[in-house]
């Protein structure tokens, strides 16, 4: 390869580094250059007061808080910027007060209707932390996550238990039920031979006690004659 070649090849191979390395440098420095900016039409300026009432329509609008600083220029002109701080804001509108506004209206473009561009720090250092919030906000939300889902398969798994139980208890109720008639039955059936016995029994006494009273044997034969109260007069006979 010639000389010229290898040193062109080389040179762009160097170019090529130093952009990475200061394209990394900048990402570092400030991962979201252009997110400090955005735009706004004014509605209404007060002169007297130095108040400014612009509608802007942006998606991070709500990060932008009281008392964050902003400036703001014409992007269709080369006029300089203007500086003023937020002391009020609603869902679409934000009120700006200009500390030098006869100043600043000299340089910037301001009139009702105008289409400003405006930049804000304070703007990307509440979007840098809010995006911390979000971070520590997903890493919570995955744990807790993960504990709704532990969560739902325990209550899942607890309704199988519940059912699972509840079929082996009504096998083993029927299991008990059938036990609990046959040994019922078997007590009935006892009971009634029992009563059979007992009758038999009952009528084989009486019939006993009948023959005894009919074959009693006395021990004498002579009655006692009692005729008279005093006993030394009663005679057998």
């Amino acid at each position: 390869m010639p000389w010229g070649k290898t040193y062109f090849a080389w040179h762009n191979y160097l170019s090529m580094k130093l952009f990475i390395l200061f394209t990394a440098f900048l990402y570092s420095q400030n991962s979201f250059p252009n997110e400090g900016l955005f735009s706004g039409r004014i509605s209404r300026i007060s002169e007297e007061t130095g108040l400014v009432r612009v509608k802007v329509d942006f998606s991070n609008f709500r990060y932008l808080n009281k008392k964050d600083k902003v400036s703001f220029w014409d992007k269709g002109s080369n006029l300089e910027k203007c500086n003023g701080f937020i002391i009020g804001k609603t869902n679409e509108y934000l009120l700006l007060r200009i500390p030098n506004y006869n100043l600043c209206h000299n340089k910037a473009y301001m009139r009702e209707g105008a289409f400003i561009t405006f930049f804000s720090q304070d703007l990307i250092n509440n979007l840098k932390m809010g995006r911390e919030l979000m971070a520590i906000l997903k890493k919570k939300r995955m744990a807790y996550l993960s504990k709704v889902k532990r969560g739902k398969r325990e209550l899942a798994s607890y309704m199988e238990k519940v059912d699972a139980m509840n079929d082996r208890y009504v096998v083993l109720r029927k299991k008990l039920e059938m036990e609990w008639k046959r040994e019922l039955s078997s007590l009935e059936e006892d009971n009634v031979e029992s009563v059979r016995k007992h009758k038999r029994a009952v009528l084989k006494l009486e019939e006993i006690e009948f023959k005894m009273e009919k074959y009693k044997v006395e021990e004498e034969s002579l009655k006692l004659d009692r005729w008279a109260l005093d006993s030394r007069l009663y005679f057998r006979k």
